[in-house]
């Protein structure tokens, strides 16, 4: 499983996509009650603790470059995950993430804000198809905090990923993922200080195996997008939600219905579709190579389109 071809590269993504499940299973397993700043610092304290290994990586003659970037992103993504968990704690996990895969779509939508993008009749569709199923996932009728706390996630997802744009780009993504964690720490130490909960072995516990998981994920979204272009290998990341559903089922057992299932379609559908038409548009690595102009386009219309593999730390 190198990823150098596309079929190792889908393994790898779907491997990666049920080792993510996993970690959400280490947070839908907390204590009813448990401290949830308390859980997100020291989450956030493992995972940073997981990237030094890595330090090798890191650019140390610009540690700190687009200082003000990392900063505003890192307190997005805290605030990201804080609402991650109030919804997995409270929603049914295929649920949480269905709401989840609504970053995409936001996505797009923030590109038109903000870069003045143009969305083609297709990422439109997916647009009001996306918002559409969220409706039928989440229903008036129960919408409650914990479908807010999902949405919250997703926006978090969303703007994190806009804002890669806005970051140095010699920089790695072991680069991006230390300081976004480095500077996530006093805010996080702050509010777990605030908060007052007496120390819990099990917190501890869960906030190992979340990061730990996440990481692998991490790693094997890395490797997958190495060595095949993204266009090839994108639509794998949508058996997060399969894993979601097999997961939620036998392990906690939540049948998903009628709604669910309509509401999951009218979101991942149309991603999966602009993936394909750009996979048409876009001849794989290593034949005909497009002219540097073209391929600019082509990433910039990929953005658009979701495809933001590379900026879901928000997710850890």
């Amino acid at each position: 499983m190198s990823g150098k071809t596309v079929n190792s590269a889908i393994l790898l993504l779907v491997i990666g996509n049920a080792m993510a499940l996993i970690s959400d299973v280490f947070i839908k397993l907390l204590e009813p009650g448990a401290p949830v700043f308390q859980f997100a610092f020291l989450r956030c304290l493992i995972t940073l603790a997981l990237l030094l290994p890595m330090a090798g990586q890191l650019d140390r003659k610009n540690l700190f470059a687009g200082l003000k970037i990392h900063t505003f992103r890192a307190h997005i993504h805290l605030a990201g995950l804080l609402c991650m968990v109030v919804a997995l704690a409270n929603l049914p996990l295929a649920t949480a993430n269905a709401v989840f895969y609504a970053a995409p779509i936001l996505v797009m939508v923030l590109s038109v804000f903000l870069f003045r993008e143009k969305l083609t009749p297709l990422s439109v569709s997916a647009v009001f198809s996306g918002f559409a199923g969220i409706v039928l996932i989440l229903r008036p009728v129960e919408f409650n905090w914990a479908a807010v706390a999902a949405l919250g996630s997703a926006f978090a997802l969303a703007i994190n990923a806009v804002l890669v744009r806005k970051l140095p780009k010699q920089q790695s993504t072991v680069h991006k993922l230390f300081l976004n964690y480095l500077l996530i720490l006093p805010a996080a130490g702050a509010l777990a200080w605030w908060e007052g909960a007496q120390w819990d072995s099990g917190i501890l516990i869960g906030a190992m195996g979340s990061a730990l998981f996440i990481l692998v994920y991490n790693i094997t979204v890395l490797l997958a997008y190495r060595q095949v272009d993204a266009n090839q290998v994108t639509s794998a990341e949508y058996t997060g939600l399969i894993w979601a559903v097999g997961i939620g089922w036998i392990w906690f057992g939540e049948v998903p219905d009628l709604w669910f299932l309509a509401g999951s379609l009218m979101i991942v559908v149309p991603l999966l579709l602009i993936g394909l038409q750009h996979r048409r548009k876009e001849p794989a690595r290593g034949f005909n190579p497009v002219p540097e102009q073209q391929g600019r386009r082509n990433q910039e219309e990929s953005f658009s389109a979701g495809k933001i593999q590379l900026a879901r730390e928000c997710r850890e």
